[in-house]
């Protein structure tokens, strides 16, 4: 019997990371497949966090770190690949979920502009119409840029929130019916899952390191904590927060 696609994958860990905060997360708009910058504090969180992800068990000689190639996933990366002292692979397959006619808008024009489209996503369903990708196209693209990663012990896979939300539940063989069972990652928040048998277990979700009051950015001033249960997550039905456009896909 052949193995399911998600337990075909060359590393027993991954750590799926999502990239740091860019001025579209701040003001709601959906970035898609659209490439803005890390802002100040999108690169001060990769920063912060790249060290706290070292301490997790990552060493050069056994980590593997794979990234979008769109250049707010890239640059995070680079954060731990600078400290581990590893190269940085770069894979188109780990884009944003595409969003299609709404990729630029914020959430108040695509309110305003696709009302019926808008409140199927508010529901988790299926949006018609809008173009762009289907959950299970992106999920299937991750899982092949997976799968042709190189043998190593663990692999951190720098990717966004729509795309790290349909990796997650693909490996965990969770259907359509299962879609926002976990909340989404947070900005520059991560999720740890572990190959157990045959079945990718998770091992700790939506971990975030948090600047301390009073102190410098930097890699040594946060500390890691689970964000929590209303940090960017958005119950069913319920207006997701207007911070973060593309997490709550």
């Amino acid at each position: 019997m052949t193995a399911p696609a998600a337990l075909d994958l060359p590393v027993p860990r991954l750590v799926v990371w999502r990239h740091g905060r860019t001025e579209w997360n701040a003001t709601g708009r959906f970035q898609g497949q659209m490439d803005p910058p890390l802002d100040a504090e999108g690169r001060a969180q990769a920063a912060r966090t790249a060290p706290h992800l070292v301490a997790t068990g990552l060493s050069a000689e056994t980590t593997v770190v794979v990234a979008s190639d769109l250049v707010r996933a890239a640059d995070t990366a680079t954060a731990l690949t600078g400290v581990l002292g590893v190269p940085l692979l770069l894979d188109e397959r780990l884009r944003e979920h595409g969003l299609g006619s709404w990729e630029g808008l914020t959430r108040d024009e695509v309110a305003e502009r696709h009302p019926e489209q808008y409140a199927e996503w508010l529901a988790g369903r299926p949006v018609p119409d809008r173009g762009g990708e289907q959950a299970a196209d992106v999920a299937r693209r991750a899982l092949a840029a997976l799968r042709d990663l190189p043998p190593a012990e663990v692999a951190v896979v720098v990717t966004h929130g729509g795309t790290a939300g349909r990796l997650i539940e693909a490996l965990l063989e969770l259907g359509p019916q299962h879609r926002r069972v976990f909340g989404p990652l947070a900005n520059c928040g991560w999720s740890e899952l572990a190959r157990q048998g045959e079945r990718w277990r998770l091992m700790r979700h939506n971990t975030v390191v948090a600047a301390l009051p009073g102190r410098l950015e930097g890699p040594a001033t946060g500390r890691p904590a689970t964000a929590p249960a209303d940090a960017e997550a958005t119950p069913e039905g319920a207006a997701p927060p207007a911070q973060d456009a593309d997490a709550v896909l």
